[in-house]
């Protein structure tokens, strides 16, 4: 690989690494060819991006990022490949659903929103993130509970209050 080729490949891997919120680490090291490409079409149907890269060139795109990805560089040992997603849990559901028929892939590190996860013993902690989508789901439910609570209160006793003002109206007049 020429020089040039070499910046390329970091400057991709920079936009990459700027574009994408949550980031893993994984070795896929000892697949063979057809878990390889099961894993790939099930990271493209799962909406996650995968690519093999060069150790030294991913530290180096990391370090002209304007993020801060902690030790995760510390992690950049073997073979690494990086899947990318929109959805924090996304890549950690698909590893672990993957690992049911095989040992790999392994966790070694990943870059949820700013937040940095070191080793393999994190993938159910990231399994269980929520995405933002359902923590703002969650708190719109939170927050419309009170305010159906009031509003089914006023339905139900709706009838019962008109009675009431109907017979009043009828006691004076």
């Amino acid at each position: 690989m020429t020089r040039e080729e070499k910046s390329l490949v970091i400057e991709e891997l920079t936009s990459e690494l700027a574009n994408n919120t949550n980031i893993y680490l994984t070795d896929i090291s000892g697949l063979n060819a057809g878990s390889t490409s099961n894993l790939r079409r099930a990271a493209f149907k799962a909406n996650v991006k995968m690519a093999v890269v060069k150790n030294t060139l991913l530290e180096k795109a990391m370090e002209a990022s304007d993020k801060d990805f902690g030790d995760l560089p510390t992690v950049l040992k073997g073979n690494t490949s990086v899947m990318y997603s929109e959805t924090g849990n996304a890549p950690a559901k698909l590893i672990k659903t993957f690992r049911k028929k095989s040992e790999k892939p392994l966790l070694k590190g990943a870059f949820i929103e700013e937040a940095v996860y070191i080793g393999d013993e994190q993938l159910d902690i990231l399994v269980d993130i929520k995405s933002k989508e359902e923590l703002i789901g969650e708190i719109i439910t939170i927050l419309q509970s009170p305010a159906k609570n009031v509003i089914s209160a006023l339905q139900s006793s709706g009838g019962k209050l008109a009675g009431i003002i109907k017979t009043l109206s009828e006691k004076e007049g």
